[in-house]
């Protein structure tokens, strides 16, 4: 970019890339206010989809002549989904980009490796921006820093209750704080019951969720979340539970041993989830861990004999979490 200092610190091309759709749509709607400050973005703007498009056009349009502006923008989403042939029409193109164009490729994952987030990191160190979700433990917090945005303040009962009744997509809970908003009244924080009143469920529960509740032994809370999965095959379910029984006996044995330092890279988990994990063991003992595998291995056996899945499982469950009386 060589006109003017505005046009001067634009970059060729940028990548906004993660999953927080949020701050994806953030990014554009920042660089098309930056570049509508410097001319008429109307006759200046080409979108397109990557999983449609070809590379021909997109860079026929990165090489178009601005109109009544000394820049135009070419955006395209899905970025991640164009075709072999089509990304390196791109990676051929950001070899030496148009000065008087910004090309702004927007993906949900893309992985660093490819010869296309590549030619982008090329083209200046900002020219990729990082757009990945927090980690969803950290979700609740941001919920309610976005919160302050729409005039309201969440206790972090609610921010939780809002990811577990929407889900993960930052978009979807942006629009949801905003109805809330509309229908908060008074100073007072916006409560989880309030939250559970106005929201309603449009997230499926995750998996993990449920392994986490079995392996903290809660029955009524792995019943409930049960409830929540439509779509979730009990084939699945006990598979992943019975992994996170071997879990905790590895958990178990090492301790036995004396070597909990081992525990995160025996099991390949972040050191932080250790202490997690090690509460979990505790509440199970050796011989219930063994149990449940081998009661594991007659249920998978029962459901590929024709017996109820679904019911083989919740059978398979209410056991090993039962307590003994």
């Amino acid at each position: 970019m060589s006109n003017g200092n505005e046009q001067n610190n634009l970059l060729g091309a940028y990548l906004a890339v993660g999953d927080d759709a949020l701050k994806r749509s953030a990014v554009i709607e920042r660089l098309r206010a930056r570049l509508a400050k410097m001319g008429d973005m109307a006759f200046n703007s080409d979108d397109f989809d990557g999983e449609l498009a070809e590379g021909g056009q997109i860079v026929s349009a990165c090489n178009t002549i601005p109109f009544a502006s000394p820049v135009r923008l070419v955006h395209v989403c899905n970025a991640d989904k164009l075709k072999k042939a089509d990304s390196e029409a791109l990676v051929a193109y950001l070899g030496s980009p148009n000065e008087t164009t910004v090309l702004l490729l927007e993906a949900e994952k893309l992985a660093k490796n490819t010869r296309l987030y590549k030619a982008v990191a090329g083209v200046g160190p900002k020219a990729v921006i990082d757009c990945a979700l927090p980690k969803a433990r950290e979700l609740p917090r941001q919920v309610r820093a976005m919160a302050t945005s729409h005039g309201i303040v969440m206790s972090e009962g609610a921010a939780a209750a809002l990811v577990d009744l929407v889900g993960e997509n930052t978009v979807h809970l942006d629009n949801e704080l905003r109805k809330i908003a509309l229908a908060h009244n008074g100073g007072d924080p916006v409560s989880e019951r309030e939250v559970r009143q106005l929201v309603a469920r449009t997230s499926e529960v995750k998996p993990w969720a449920l392994t986490d509740a079995f392996a903290e032994r809660n029955l009524a809370k792995c019943l409930g979340l049960l409830s929540k999965m439509d779509s979730a095959s009990p084939h699945a379910l006990i598979a992943m539970c019975t992994g996170r029984v071997r879990d905790l006996m590895g958990v178990q044995a090492l301790r036995a041993r004396g070597e909990v330092a081992a525990i995160a890279r025996v099991l390949k988990v972040p050191d932080w989830k250790v202490k997690t994990m090690t509460a979990w063991a505790r509440n199970f003992t050796p011989e219930e861990l063994r149990r449940a595998v081998v009661a594991a291995r007659d249920a998978e056996r029962a459901m590929k004999s024709g017996s109820d899945p679904d019911a083989v499982f919740y059978r398979w469950l209410v056991d090993t979490l039962k307590r003994s009386s």
